[in-house]
């Protein structure tokens, strides 16, 4: 009850045919179960030579079977707008429920999964709705009249079909028993090897560079087996269900065709009529085709049931991060506190991935952090604005609580360049103007000279309208990095955070993006996650992570006077890089 009530609001504005449908169906059978009827009338009156009755019940039979078809062909009609109304509502419900997902709640469904629900799953409930509001109903009132109509006929031979349904719905029970847990099975392994397909397509260049493209082929193979192997195992069982229909009816019309005719030929046609006898085989063959119908409705249903599941899970799951009712939308300035933080990815995990943080960002300061692999950097930022929640202490922008603060108006004001720079296929200005879709030409073309990509947007002959394909393959690591950080100076941030953002850019270039962050916006706090020490080394403050932990903490000369993590990294870069130690110390350039 809690999927059909989850599920029905997504009807909304196809309520309408929702209803309409069913209604027309109705109006179809009760002309359907008249034909036979009158059938039987017009047989027995051929020996009569009556050519009025004859041509009388013709013209109302051939009535009948237009009115039997124009309510049919609107029952189509509505069902099929209905049940594509409502696959087109839920996916629009689930991607609306996802965009409030935090990152933990995304990794517990895997993007996978959430793709299959959105495609496979809504396509299987949009199949099974289209079903129920027209076929499940016309089946079972099909049924209902045409016992109801054979028996006003005779009520013994009509008492077969009342024989055979029990026996018809013990079949159909035991199919659903027996294929309910393959159908679950199999949507499982369907995640599993979506995720697999995704994972490959994400990471083609890497896999052809290591030439791992037959090992990949061989690991999709195995999965599409498995699939292929359970969805064998259960269309075996499906497969009885007709046969096994089909041979209940056709004994069910055989008996009535052998008895009746019997009772015909002892009664001289008192007890029951050639016509009779006509409508009654016709009933049969109603309840035949409805059984089928109710059948392959049936199947469907056990398909979509599953699928009916996974789609509610995601509609009715509670985002783990929300805005609280009355939430703060002002923020005074870009200052942060983390007050005795530690955080773990789950509450049922045992090791914390930050331990008692306790750190005091003036506004406007400038904050490097370096840290080797694995020692908490990104983690530390996202929980600024609240990408995550801390699992114990508090983290303050602004001096005030980010749980307390409304989620947009936060992160609005705390702009991410995360690792993972990603732009959408468009235009450069339609990707930039994520930022601030109502930002000016004037405003796109500072931040980009702020992030030095005007140089090379330049260079293109479209210039800001060139295209950018999905996942910008068409411009470089640098080129995409710089786009990302001038998408995020166009918010006008409070607080800009750059994590390895500008890992795949030159030290020239990243000197003059540090340099033009100072003068042009020396009142944004300015944090900086970095694996070179010289970007970084003209911050106020640097913090040395080590093991989710803040190891080092100081500008860059007092860190390389207490000789330790950072004084060991600075080391080995400048070493490697040719640079005498004096020289790198006094923070100039090459």
């Amino acid at each position: 009850m809690n999927i059909i009530k989850t599920l029905t609001k997504s009807i909304r504005e196809y309520k309408r045919e929702s209803i309409l449908s069913p209604v027309m169906v109705s109006c179809e059978v009760i002309m359907e179960v008249l034909i036979p009827l009158l059938m039987a009338r017009l047989i027995d009156h051929l020996g009569d030579g009556s050519m009025t009755e004859l041509i009388r019940y013709s013209l109302i039979l051939l009535v009948l079977a237009f009115i039997s078809l124009f309510f049919g062909a609107t029952a189509a009609k509505e069902s099929s707008t209905a049940s594509c109304g409502l696959a087109k509502n839920l996916r629009q419900d689930i991607f609306d429920r996802v965009q409030t997902f935090a990152f933990q709640d995304i990794d517990k469904f895997s993007e996978a999964s959430l793709v299959t629900r959105m495609t496979t799953d809504v396509t299987n409930v949009q199949m099974a709705y289209a079903m129920l509001i027209r076929a499940a109903f016309r089946a079972p009132l099909m049924i209902i009249f045409s016992v109801i109509m054979a028996f006003t006929i005779n009520g013994r031979m009509a008492s077969i079909f009342l024989v055979m349904i029990p026996i018809l719905a013990v079949i159909i029970f035991g199919i659903a028993i027996k294929t309910h847990p393959i159908f679950v099975r199999i949507f499982k392994k369907y995640d599993a090897m979506n995720n697999g397909v995704q994972e490959n397509i994400q990471g083609m260049r890497v896999v052809k560079s290591f030439v791992r493209e037959d090992h990949e082929k061989k690991k999709f193979y195995e999965q599409s087996e498995t699939v292929r192997s359970d969805f064998t195992h259960v269309e075996k069982i499906l497969a009885l269900n007709n046969p096994t229909m089909m041979a209940c009816v056709f004994t069910s019309i055989t008996l009535i065709s052998y008895f009746g005719a019997r009772l015909i030929i002892q009664t001289q046609g008192s007890a029951l009529t050639t016509g009779e006898l006509s409508s009654l085989i016709s009933y049969g063959v109603q309840i035949l085709i409805s059984i089928m119908m109710l059948s392959f409705v049936f199947i469907l249903c056990l398909i979509s049931a599953e699928s009916a599941q996974r789609i509610t899970e995601v509609l009715n799951y509670n985002a783990s991060i929300t805005s609280p009712a009355e939430g703060k939308k002002e923020v005074a300035d870009g200052s942060i506190d983390f007050e005795d933080v530690s955080f773990k990815y789950s509450e049922h995990g045992k090791k914390y991935a930050l331990s008692d943080i306790n750190l005091h960002i003036p506004s406007g300061a400038t904050i490097g952090i370096i840290g080797g692999t694995g020692s908490s950097k990104s983690t530390l930022v996202q929980l600024i604005s609240r990408l995550y929640d801390v699992s114990k202490g508090s983290v303050k922008v602004g001096g005030v609580d980010v749980k307390d603060y409304d989620l947009e108006s936060l992160r609005d004001q705390v702009a991410m360049v995360l690792q993972k720079n990603v732009l959408f296929s468009g235009t450069i200005n339609e990707n930039l103007r994520w930022g601030n879709p109502d930002a000016s030409d004037e405003e796109i073309l500072r931040v980009c000279r702020l992030a030095q990509a005007d140089e090379f947007v330049q260079e293109f002959p479209e210039k800001y309208e060139t295209m950018i394909s999905q996942g910008g393959t068409n411009v470089s690591g640098g080129q995409k990095q710089r786009l990302c950080i001038a998408r995020a100076l166009l918010k006008k941030p409070k607080i800009l955070i750059l994590d390895d953002s500008t890992s795949a850019v030159d030290t020239r270039t990243d000197a003059k993006i540090r340099q033009a962050f100072r003068e042009e916006i020396p009142d944004t706090t300015k944090i900086i996650i970095a694996q070179r020490v010289s970007s970084v080394e003209d911050a106020d403050q640097i913090l040395v992570m080590d093991g989710g932990r803040i190891a080092e903490q100081g500008t860059s000369q007092e860190l390389l006077n207490k000789n330790g993590i950072y004084r060991e990294v600075y080391d080995s870069q400048t070493r490697s890089s040719g640079e005498e130690p004096a020289a790198a110390e006094t923070g100039k350039e090459e």
